[in-house]
């Protein structure tokens, strides 16, 4: 079943509208997949388009679409709050995150699923979800920073 058709039969079950602007607002996210999107991001893409939708319309849909089960939030600790599409079935995949640059890589293996299962056996407590982050510098940013290194000593050597 493809997603907006998805989308249409759980506002449906909710008995809300179908609108433009939340296929609009899903329709983002959708071309925009791999990106860690916040509602304003979803604003300033939508506008380029020479869409006319409010800026609290488009947080309510997120908030929406999130709550339904389409986006997933993803928290990077900069206090903004980033979504994503959320793979149907399958659990959050990770991001390793560049302290220097602010690239967010992600992997896509889950790597927790044996550790999720100890602690439900050992807690009692059924995991639904999880994230993980690991953050840290970029090959491309300690390349930049070897680099930078190298030339500072090439003229402090030369300044003797």
């Amino acid at each position: 079943m493809k997603i907006y058709e998805k989308l249409r039969n759980e506002l449906k079950k909710r008995h809300l509208r179908i609108t433009s602007q939340r296929e609009a607002v899903l329709s983002i996210f959708l071309e925009n997949q791999g990106e860690h999107l916040t509602a304003d991001e979803v604003y300033e893409k939508l506008s380029h388009k020479n869409s006319h939708i409010s800026k609290a319309t488009i947080y309510r849909t997120v908030d929406l679409l999130k709550e339904m089960g389409f986006l997933s939030k993803v928290n990077f600790g900069d206090g903004m709050e980033r979504y994503e599409v959320k793979e149907p079935n399958s659990h959050q995949h990770h991001h390793l995150i560049c302290t220097k640059c602010g690239r967010i890589y992600e992997i896509k293996e889950d790597l927790l699923e044996e550790l999720e299962k100890l602690i439900e056996e050992k807690t009692g407590f059924k995991i639904v979800d999880h994230q993980l982050n690991f953050y840290g510098i970029c090959p491309r940013c300690q390349a930049l920073s070897e680099e930078k290194e190298s030339k500072k000593k090439a003229i402090q050597h030369s300044i003797k």
